[in-house]
């Protein structure tokens, strides 16, 4: 079984809680709005450090930022 990192649950996530991007950037200390959608965009890789916080904001649990793959098995 396979783990990937969901961004879309993050955007999806973050839009739901109407928090906005450049709110994110401030949270991170990022300067501007552009720099954070780098991260939720992929551009960017989130880093391990990063994910208590997010998952404060986003008020859910750090698992759910990865979805499993199981991948598939010849017969």
């Amino acid at each position: 079984m396979e783990e990937k990192f969901d961004l879309s649950y993050i955007k999806n996530r973050r839009e739901a809680l109407n928090i906005s991007m450049q709110e994110m950037a401030e949270i991170f200390g990022f300067k501007n709005a552009s720099t954070y959608l780098k991260y939720e965009s992929g551009s960017y890789l989130f880093k391990a450090e990063m994910l208590p916080k997010l998952s404060v904001v986003l008020e859910c649990d750090i698992t759910n930022f990865f979805v499993q793959k199981i991948a598939e098995i010849e017969i």
